[in-house]
């Protein structure tokens, strides 16, 4: 069992920048495809970004350009640049980990999960 805990979040002005971290424990990250998730209230959780075992990444077309995902194995750790903000970014951000390959936009593949941190961009 690996458990993720993210931080990072923040208020801060539309066209502000936040990174997000997340942090790993029981486990080493190495062996996991990570993910970035987003959920606003009331709203379906939506794909954000995934970055794969070999270094490979994938965004959702609303922060391609915007978002850079990023992990360091040696400090067990993932990371979310989020530059030029948007209101619509706002929402409750959680990280990821699953083991097999699959879809990387799919939440439900899956295994783990972190607590999630909260985004508020500001008009």
């Amino acid at each position: 069992q690996v458990q993720l805990e993210e931080s990072g979040g923040g208020l801060v002005q539309a066209g502000g920048s936040l990174r997000l971290s997340c942090a790993a424990s029981g486990r080493a990250l190495s062996v996991y495809h990570m993910g970035w998730f987003r959920q606003a209230p009331g709203k379906e959780r939506e794909f954000v970004a995934a970055i794969i075992r070999s270094g490979t990444t994938d965004y959702a077309d609303s922060v391609k350009g915007r978002f850079t995902i990023s992990r360091d194995n040696a400090k067990n750790a993932v990371y979310l640049q989020m530059n030029s903000l948007k209101p619509e970014d706002t929402a409750v951000y959680c990280c990821a980990a699953k083991l097999g390959f699959g879809s990387t936009w799919n939440a439900l593949e899956y295994n783990y999960w972190g607590q999630g941190t909260q985004v508020t961009v500001s008009s």
